[in-house]
C-alpha cells in the first residue's frame, strides 16, 4: 500500500511523542511492504508564533490531500491569554470542521499489569473496555455565543447548544455498527430530563436502534449518572455515544481508569476525507524536551490511523501486541512507574516498541 501520512508535531511534548510513533509507522511500512509518504506541520501555538493562525492554509491544504493525519498536542502557558487573538486550540476546532470529523473514538481499555496504577480498586476497573463515540462538530462548542454589555456595566454571555436529526444520526450509527463488531451493547448519553437538544438526541438514537440495530442491547443513561457509573461500574459498557461536552468530560473522567493519560489514543473520523489520530493527552509544557513524556498513547494512535483510515487491522494489532509486550516485560515511563520502580525514557520507550515488532 502506498500512503500519505502528514505529521502535526504541534506544541510541548508533541514533537517528542510523534517521533517515537513516526518510528514505529516507518518500522511497520519496512516489515508490511508498505510505502507510506510523510510529511511535516504546523499546528496550535508553534503556528500562531510562525504564522498568526493556529491552522495555517498550508496545513489544512496538505491535511486534505493526505490519507491520514497524525498529531501531538497544542497548547501552553505561553498562549493562555484569555484576551488573545488566537489560541492554540483554534486549529484544533478548526481542522475538525473543515475535514469534517464528526465522531471522535476514545477507547478506554485497562492493561492488566498495570491495574494497580489506576486511582480506582482493581475489582472494579479489571476487565474494562469501553469505546466512546464523542459528537465532534456540534454542540455548544459550535453554537451560537456571544458577549453582551449590559447597561449597569456588567457582562452577558451565552453558548448555544444546537443539534440537527442528521448530526444525531450519523454520530450514532457509527457507534452502532461499531457495537455490531464488538459485544452489541450500546449506551447512549444525554440530559432528556432538562435540555431540549438532548430530547431530540433521545428521539433520534432510539429510532435509529430500534430500526437499523435490533440485536443490540440499547440503554440511555443521563450525563450525571454516567459520571458516578464511570468511577463505580466501568466493566458494564461497551460502546457509549454522546455528544461533543459531555464527551469531553466524561472521556477525560475514563481516560484515568487505566492510571494514565499517557495510554490512551483517540480518533477523529468523517467522511470521506482522512481521519485525524492523536493522543488525548495535553502538551504537558512542564516536561516538554526532557525525555519524561510517555508515547505510548501516540504509538497506539498510530496503530488506530492503521486500522480506521488504511484498513491494516494486521499491522494495527501487530502495534499493541507490541506495546502490551513492553508493558508486560515491566517497562515503565515515569507516569506509569510504581514509587521505586525505575522509569526510562521516551526514546527508550519507543525502541523498545520497535524491538518487540
Amino acid at each position: 500500500m502506498n500512503a500519505k501520512i502528514v505529521l502535526l508535531p504541534g506544541d510541548g511534548i508533541g514533537p517528542e511523542v510523534i517521533r517515537e510513533a513516526e518510528a514505529v509507522l516507518r518500522h511497520i511500512a519496512t516489515k508490511f511492504g508498505h510505502t507510506f509518504t510523510f510529511s511535516s506541520h504546523m499546528i496550535g501555538g508553534c503556528a500562531i508564533d510562525a504564522t498568526g493562525s493556529a491552522l495555517p492554509d498550508e496545513t489544512l491544504a496538505a491535511c486534505r490531500e493526505a490519507d491520514a493525519v497524525l498529531l501531538g498536542a497544542v497548547g501552553g502557558p505561553k498562549w493562555d491569554d484569555p484576551k488573545a487573538k488566537t489560541r492554540p486550540e483554534a486549529g484544533l476546532l478548526k481542522i475538525r470542521k473543515e475535514l469534517g470529523l464528526y465522531a471522535n473514538l476514545r477507547p478506554i481499555t485497562t492493561f492488566d499489569c498495570l491495574l494497580d496504577s489506576s486511582p480506582l480498586k482493581r475489582n472494579i476497573i479489571e476487565g474494562t473496555d469501553i469505546l466512546f463515540f464523542r459528537e465532534l462538530t456540534g454542540g455548544l462548542y459550535f453554537g451560537k455565543s456571544g458577549l453582551e454589555q449590559n447597561a449597569d456595566g456588567s457582562e452577558t454571555a451565552y453558548s448555544t447548544m444546537t443539534y440537527s436529526t442528521h448530526e444525531i444520526e450519523r454520530i450514532v450509527r457509527m457507534a452502532a455498527q461499531a457495537a455490531m463488531k464488538r459485544r452489541k451493547k450500546l449506551t447512549m448519553v444525554d440530559k432528556a430530563n432538562v435540555l431540549e437538544a438532548s430530547r431530540l438526541w433521545r428521539r433520534v438514537s432510539e429510532r435509529v436502534v430500534k430500526t437499523e440495530f435490533p440485536e443490540l442491547a440499547y440503554d440511555v443513561v443521563l450525563v450525571d449518572s454516567m459520571a458516578m457509573h464511570l468511577i463505580s461500574r466501568p466493566a458494564t459498557f461497551d460502546v457509549v455515544v454522546t455528544e461533543n461536552m459531555f464527551g469531553d468530560i466524561l472521556t477525560d473522567e475514563g481516560s484515568m481508569l487505566p492510571g494514565s493519560l499517557g495510554l490512551l489514543p483517540s480518533a477523529s473520523l468523517g467522511e470521506p476525507g482522512p481521519g485525524l489520530y492523536e493522543p488525548i493527552h495535553g502538551s504537558a509544557p512542564d516536561i516538554a524536551g526532557k525525555g519524561l513524556a510517555n508515547p505510548l498513547a501516540t504509538i497506539l494512535a498510530a496503530a488506530m490511523l492503521l486500522r480506521h483510515s488504511l484498513n491494516l487491522s494486521e499491522e494495527a494489532a501487530a502495534i499493541e501486541a507490541a506495546v502490551t509486550s513492553v508493558l508486560n516485560s515491566g517497562h515503565r515511563t515515569k507516569d506509569i512507574a510504581q514509587k521505586g520502580q525505575t522509569s526510562i525514557s521516551t526514546t527508550e520507550m519507543g525502541q523498545l516498541v520497535l524491538k518487540a515488532l
